[in-house]
């Protein structure tokens, strides 16, 4: 048996609350870039909260965090909330490990963000 290694991807996933990206698979150095690009994108065409869904990423490194603090960054200056998808797991456990937990809304489910979130208008 081998192991498999998570192929990276960034999908558009919307929510009806928020606009948003959904990242599967893992998330190092060689995925940075194109994350970077996705999201300045995406934030950059879209208003009001906005969403980062990490439920299916199995592995993010600190360069992965850097990226999304990145995002909350491009997010502030414009007064936006970055809600993130992050259910308990290690990847959570990251956030908590680097003591950055605090600054993001961080959900359990597509649907706790979706029942938080009011639509921008």
């Amino acid at each position: 048996m081998t192991d498999q290694v998570a192929v990276f991807e960034v999908v558009q996933a919307d929510l009806r609350a928020a606009p948003g990206l959904a990242v599967r698979g893992d998330v190092d150095v060689a995925a940075v870039p194109p994350l970077e690009q996705a999201l300045e994108a995406a934030i950059k065409t879209t208003v009001g909260a906005f969403v980062i869904d990490l439920s299916d990423v199995e592995f993010l490194d600190s360069s992965g965090l850097l990226a999304v603090l990145h995002a909350r960054g491009l997010l502030a200056r414009d007064q936006r909330a970055l809600a993130v998808v992050c259910p308990p797991g290690p990847v959570r456990q990251l956030f908590e490990v680097a003591g950055v937990a605090e600054q993001f809304f961080l959900y359990d489910s597509r649907d706790d963000v979706d029942a938080a979130l009011v639509p921008a208008r």
